[in-house]
């Protein structure tokens, strides 16, 4: 395992677009830190998005998994090139040549595509966790480590999303193809949910279908956090809108995406299988 992620890391390390998306994206992933820095001051009215309890435990597990979630882009771009540029460069079949069979080849991807999810996850709990300490009204160790799932489901939802550019890559070997295919997908799944959801709006039909497809599945592991705000709470009963939903992480939402994963893992090396390289 070490040696076959030794030789992925080599390979991204002597990338210069993965190194700089690599960094931009942990770069982005600190600026979670800058959001308490929000302030607004019109007069009487002063506004402080620290101060609004977004960093309050065990609150801040589920928000900054959600915000750090919407920036996952950046590494699906480094994981569809990796894998892109294996055909572009002909390494893939250097490697091959090299003694490299052609499951290790592809366990090298998945053991990069886990380490990517795993240090991200982790990335995340330190920053909450500094700033959680910082800017919290509750410092109890109970109410701190509670509702730790939110990091259970960020890695999960990381690793799905790249196990979905790992198949992209190899079904089109063109990054920029491939990433415009998983852009129009998204399109796709999206607009024909809310088209559904409009005939259907009175059923639970259309959302018992789409929780199952690929993109609802993933943003199904961590709901918006916002609706839990108490200011958006008092907004919404002054406005006579009952915001009352289920925010937890299930199990059955971790196995759909676990599904769709092991799906992708698996196509992706029977193509590679067929391929003559």
């Amino acid at each position: 395992m070490l040696r076959l992620l030794n030789i992925e890391f080599i390979k991204l390390w002597n990338n210069k677009a993965s190194k700089v998306l690599i960094l931009a994206y942990f770069i982005l992933l600190s600026s979670i830190a800058l959001i308490s820095a929000i302030k607004f001051d019109f007069g009487m009215f002063k506004f402080h998005l620290a101060e609004q309890g977004i960093f309050n435990f065990p609150y801040i597990w589920h928000f900054n998994t959600f915000v750090a979630g919407l920036l996952k882009f950046f590494l699906l771009i480094v994981i569809v090139s990796m894998v892109a540029n294996e055909y572009s460069n002909k390494t893939i079949k250097q490697n091959l040549i090299d003694g490299l069979s052609k499951k290790e080849w592809i366990l090298s991807k998945v053991y990069t595509v886990v380490v990517f999810a795993f240090i991200s996850t982790v990335f995340v709990f330190v920053i909450s966790l500094i700033l959680g300490l910082i800017f919290s009204s509750y410092t109890e160790p109970n109410i701190i480590f509670s509702d730790l799932e939110y990091l259970i489901a960020f890695f999960v939802k990381l690793f799905g999303f790249f196990c979905l550019g790992l198949f992209a890559g190899m079904l089109i070997k063109r990054s920029a193809f491939a990433i415009g295919a998983i852009v129009v997908y998204f399109f796709v799944e999206f607009f024909s949910y809310l088209i559904f959801k409009g005939f259907y709006r009175e059923s639970d039909i259309v959302d018992n279908i789409y929780n199952f497809l690929p993109f609802k599945s993933l943003w199904n592991l961590i709901d918006e956090p916002g609706s839990r705000l108490g200011a958006v709470k008092e907004i919404a009963s002054v406005a006579g809108q009952d915001l009352s939903y289920d925010y937890a992480v299930h199990w059955y939402e971790i196995a759909i995406v676990l599904c769709w994963s092991a799906l992708f893992i698996y196509l992706s090396y029977r193509l590679l299988l067929k391929r003559d390289l």
